[in-house]
């Protein structure tokens, strides 16, 4: 069921640190489909240990998904026992509400502190604020929670030095923290490196991310994926409008030529926002099994 006429659009990209067990993929998103919301997306890959849904309805709706999404991560997901090369904080890592627009982020602000005061009550979860709503100057980023691990964080818990914006001030044991934030569109997309080592992948990540001189908004890690066998240089695009896609795509694969490394196809993570694919065609760029319903608005739209 759609939000009424006149009722704002949400849109949210929980992202679970499951990405191998289907039963257990199967259920989270079973939480999610409520009435009022849709799950319009799930992207699962088992190197990373970790699935990308997406999902749309009316603002109340959302929330008590996620709600309802962080209570049966804590239930199925150990985060003591996780495996994989995606960095992650908790079982609901990561619950992002997108401002579609700029004026949309005080309204997507007002539903993300929603969010993360009924996980904390009600879930019992830890859980710090990012992005738009952000509490911490110096921590604005998942990856400026994520930069001490898990173990770092519950140690910065423990002195008090950091202090949960809902919730208990210690992690859960198995279901560790969750970060609520409030964020434009991302794009998140990895490029696969056939020939490549770790090492060769790292050092063109280095080259590409904003804090390596490259391009702005760009967080880009290189990977080694054991199930796939290759390497990856894995990105999220904070700003399409100010690192064009292509320019994204055409960087890396410059740095994969002056390192002799062939640069494959790239993936995309989740959907995209319909600006990001002005320009190049998805197949110019190098994008494989790029299909219409991957644009974000269209699909939330639908």
């Amino acid at each position: 069921m759609p939000p009424s006429p006149g009722q704002p659009l949400t849109v949210a990209v929980p992202n679970v640190s499951e990405g191998r067990d289907r039963a257990t993929i199967e259920a989270l998103v079973g939480a999610c489909e409520q009435p009022g919301v849709r799950v319009i997306d799930v992207h699962s890959d088992p190197d990373h240990h970790r699935s990308v849904l997406t999902l749309a309805g009316a603002p109340l709706a959302v929330q008590d998904a996620l709600v309802d999404l962080a209570g049966e991560c804590a239930d199925r997901i150990d985060v003591r026992r996780h495996r994989g090369v995606h960095p992650r904080l908790g079982a609901l890592d990561v619950a992002p509400i997108v401002a579609l627009h700029d004026e949309d982020v005080p309204f997507a602000s007002e539903v993300a502190r929603g969010v993360a005061a009924r996980i904390g009550e009600e879930v019992n979860l830890p859980v710090f604020l990012y992005g738009e709503v952000a509490t911490d100057p110096a921590r604005t980023r998942p990856r400026d929670f994520r930069r001490e691990g898990l173990e770092g964080l519950a140690h910065l818990l423990d002195e008090g030095a950091i202090v949960p914006d809902a919730g208990p001030p210690r992690l859960h044991p198995s279901a560790g923290a969750v970060l609520v934030g409030v964020r434009p569109p991302l794009i998140a997309i990895n490029v696969w490196l056939p020939d490549a080592t770790l090492t060769e992948a790292r050092a063109i990540a280095a080259r590409v991310r904003e804090d390596g001189g490259g391009l702005p908004g760009v967080r880009a890690l290189g990977l080694w994926l054991p199930e796939a066998g290759m390497a990856q240089v894995s990105m999220n695009v904070e700003d399409h409008r100010r690192a064009p896609l292509h320019a994204v795509l055409r960087a890396v694969r410059a740095e994969a030529e002056r390192l002799g490394v062939e640069a494959g196809d790239a993936e995309l993570v989740g959907l995209v926002p319909r600006d990001a694919m002005r320009g190049p065609s998805p197949a110019a760029m190098g994008i494989a099994g790029f299909r219409p319903g991957q644009v974000l608005e269209l699909r939330a739209a639908a």
